[in-house]
């Protein structure tokens, strides 16, 4: 994956990169990014809009 993915980081305050980044589909069908984070190591999460799905999900 070449897109470099973002995330707030609760435990640094700020929004981060995330390392190994995993597409996840939750339950109720929506779908999220998931990895660490570079600053702290912690589990980061964000939520992907449509288009994100539409150009980097569903694509693959």
């Amino acid at each position: 994956m070449t897109t470099e993915w973002y995330a707030f980081d609760v435990k640094a305050r700020k929004k981060v990169r995330i390392k190994n980044p995993q597409f996840v589909q939750l339950k109720n069908g929506r779908w999220a990014v998931t990895g660490e984070s570079e600053e702290t190591g912690i589990k980061v999460f964000r939520f992907l809009s449509k288009e994100e799905v539409e150009k980097y999900v569903m694509k693959r």
